[in-house]
């Protein structure tokens, strides 16, 4: 069973995952407006990697006998200068994620749950691919500079990320 300090500790990251999620899907809806589909279809997979992510967390919280508590999720963004300062505030956010994964793993060593630490393990192997993949974006946005055809080509690549399967859906890689 989780103490009650881990319990709301969980919750406050389910919520932090929606959020994750509704922020991304701000960011493909400004792409959207934009017609950069590539930028916007990479957009909308992470909001979809942020939903499953929350479920996980759910998920877990339920197998050990607590209660999800959902609060409201705040307002995101819907303005930016640029396709660079979308993709730098996207990598801002998952280094505070990741932040916040770390203080859960904190929170699990101090209360002696090596259950929660080892689930959490799965979510800080995460945060390394999301820190690296939207870094990645960054680096080549910075690149082609105010290129248009770097741009158009940066668009394409953004447009073949997939949609996330189903055993990610289940925690596999």
């Amino acid at each position: 069973m989780l103490s009650e300090r881990m319990r709301k500790a969980m919750n406050e990251q389910v919520n932090a995952e929606l959020y994750s999620s509704y922020l991304y899907v701000s960011m493909s809806m400004y792409f959207e407006s934009i017609d950069m589909r590539g930028a916007a279809n990479w957009m909308m997979e992470q909001a979809k990697e942020e939903l499953i992510h929350a479920r996980k967390l759910m998920d877990y919280v339920n197998e050990r006998g607590g209660r999800v508590w959902l609060d409201a999720i705040e307002k995101p963004p819907q303005e930016w200068e640029s396709i660079l300062d979308v993709f730098q505030a996207a990598l801002a956010h998952e280094e505070k994620v990741s932040s916040l994964i770390n203080g859960l793993v904190t929170l699990a060593r101090e209360e002696n749950d090596h259950m929660t630490d080892n689930f959490l393990q799965w979510f800080v192997a995460e945060q390394v691919e999301e820190e690296a993949s939207a870094a990645e974006v960054v680096r080549k946005i910075k690149l082609v500079g105010d290129s248009g055809g770097g741009m158009f080509m940066i668009d394409k690549e953004l447009e073949q990320r997939g949609s996330v399967s189903a055993s990610q859906s289940e925690g596999e890689e």
